[in-house]
């Protein structure tokens, strides 16, 4: 091949959502030369698809006048089933208020109170109303945001580019590989600093909230390179996406008064969570949910109904726009004249690259944020409006790392990217050389079920054994994949092929970790370990490959200031 293309820069970040651009705009604004990679563009980012608001104590609604970063981390830990690491839980709170000033003065448009304070509404599992929101598009309001804060100052963005690997020199990061998506052409990009900023991996579940994006490909970069997974088997699935499609509807329907009732017309959250209903944490209302549907209780199909019609057109209007818009496009159903038909789905990932508290991996010049890092914050189950907080402060933060690493990093190896490019050439070459019947398609749709049906929302060692055998025969013929396209130009199936070989990778991982923990916690329910097991399983579970294999170590909980307890709603 010719002599490949290699970008130099400072430091690269993979991943253009909220994470990655926070990141870029610090790195940029301290003078360093920032590349973001990103397969979409940034604005097409899963970040913009957040809707219900971000969680900062700014005791701005009534009854939450008092309201502190302690109060928020005792929420945030409680929430997490006592498994978030609660230094990192510290941080996240105590810079909370500030990040979203910070915002609020970039130029998002945040919903405002009467007095032109920002407007808070309910989220489950907090104690007050404490998630800042802009009706209910706040990601979309704050990518937009972000993106022209980076775009003004000059940053590079290489857009509709999916790296395929990470460079490695001397027991350290030094660049990645990427396909350059409309030519197909193989580019290099060398730098000393590489943040992984890739979100989640939510597609590797057949229902699932999450834009055909989210792949995961952050994570599996970062496990074929030596990094790591953290707690991987850590699955959030929303109480309400929408029957029919899995669209999310956001929980701040649920914080502006809607209420979930099964075919009987009873609002069933009263039986699960007395003392905060519809607002209970996620796993609560998700497993509530399921049980309503598997006892009989839920509408033929499988869903139930959340009824906003009480609150009346003006306040639908004002602060659930989207929803109602979404509910009547892709349900026809108006919820001002009738409830909307909801089920859960997946759609986070408490999971992800291990990283300490500054964001570094273990493997210098590496860094991860955002949704597919694992701090970790979110412990067992995330609560609502805490990823969006995430994505701001700890990509704030990671750059605040990089730029105090970087003069003692060594300057990256441009021949060393380019025969890391000439390699992933041959890889290519062969996979396109390939011929067959086996297509990913076939396999991503067989995976996809696989893992609802094996690791969904009720998880049993008989049910995940056939699930991880049907996961590593799924890993064969993907080996054995190949596509009909053998050209370079806008080849998408040879792109969902590469991102097939990620998910794969990754759905082992979650179905390790699910096997390796014999308790219930958060988001992972054992009907056969029904009892949370702080003397064996408070630790965190980490995924790693050896030589191919995968293998499940642990590593220690960070306490804090909240010593665990049972979790009452």
């Amino acid at each position: 091949m010719p002599d490949p293309v290699v970008h130099t820069h400072d430091v690269c970040i993979i991943g253009g959502g909220l994470a990655g651009l926070r990141a870029a705009l610090a790195c940029s604004t301290a003078g360093l030369d920032t590349a973001v990679i990103s397969k979409v563009h940034p604005l097409r980012s899963h970040s913009v698809a957040a809707q219900g608001g971000i969680n900062a104590a700014l005791g701005n609604a009534e009854g939450a006048e008092h309201d502190d970063w302690e109060a928020h981390a005792f929420d945030t830990v409680k929430g997490s089933d006592y498994l978030a690491d609660q230094d990192a839980v510290a941080r996240l709170c105590r810079d909370a208020p500030a990040a979203v000033i910070e915002l609020e003065h970039m130029g998002t448009v945040f919903s405002r109170r009467d007095d032109g304070r920002i407007a808070q509404r309910p989220f489950g599992g907090a104690g007050v109303p404490r998630t800042c929101y802009a009706a209910d598009r706040t990601g979309h309001n704050l990518l937009h945001t972000l993106y022209e804060q980076v775009t003004a100052r000059g940053t590079r963005v290489y857009e509709e580019y999916f790296v395929t690997s990470l460079v490695r020199n001397g027991g350290r990061c030094t660049g990645c590989t990427a396909i350059a998506i409309p030519s197909g052409e193989l580019h290099g990009f060398s730098a000393p600093a590489v943040l992984l900023a890739t979100g989640g991996f939510g597609r590797i579940f057949s229902r699932s909230t999450n834009a055909l994006i989210n792949t995961g490909d952050g994570g599996a970069l970062a496990l074929r390179a030596g990094v790591p997974l953290k707690d991987m088997e850590f699955v959030q699935f929303h109480p309400t996406s929408l029957f029919g499609t899995n669209i999310l509807i956001t929980e701040g329907a649920r914080g502006e008064g809607a209420i979930l009732k099964n075919r009987g017309g009873e609002r069933f959250m009263e039986r699960y969570a007395p003392a905060s209903v519809d607002l209970a944490p996620r796993d609560v209302v998700a497993r509530a949910i399921e049980t309503e549907i598997s006892a009989g209780r839920g509408f033929p199909g499988g869903f139930v109904h959340l009824d906003l019609t009480h609150l009346g057109a003006e306040k639908i209007m004002e602060r659930l726009p989207g929803i109602r818009q979404i509910a009547m496009d892709f349900a026809g159903v108006d919820p001002i004249l009738e409830p909307v038909p909801v089920q859960p789905a997946q759609h986070y990932s408490m999971g992800g690259i291990d990283v300490d508290i500054d964001g570094s991996t273990r493997l210098p010049g590496l860094y991860a944020a955002g949704e597919c890092a694992c701090v970790s914050v979110h412990g067992a189950n995330r609560l609502g409006g805490n990823s969006l907080l995430e994505t701001v402060v700890f990509g704030r933060l990671v750059a605040n790392t990089m730029i105090a690493d970087l003069p003692s990093l060594p300057p990256p190896d441009g021949a060393l990217v380019r025969e890391a490019v000439r390699a992933e050439k041959s890889r290519i070459d062969a996979i396109l050389a390939r011929n067959g019947d086996e297509r990913a398609p076939a396999i991503l749709r067989d995976m996809k079920a696989a893992m609802f049906e094996h690791f969904g929302i009720f998880r049993d060692e008989t049910t995940m054994r056939e699930g991880l055998a049907a996961i590593t025969a799924l890993q064969e013929r993907c080996r054995r994949a190949s596509v009909g396209n053998k050209g370079t130009v806008f080849n998408q199936a040879l792109h969902r092929l590469l991102e097939l070989e990620g998910m794969l990778l990754l759905a082992e991982a979650v179905a390790r970790g699910a096997m390796f923990r014999k308790e219930s916690r958060g988001s992972h329910t054992r009907t056969d370990f029904p009892d949370r097991n702080d003397t064996e399983f408070l630790v965190h579970t980490l995924a790693s490959l050896d030589d191919g294999k995968m293998a499940i170590t642990q590593s220690p909980v960070t306490l804090g200031m909240f010593e665990p307890r049972e979790r009452v709603y």
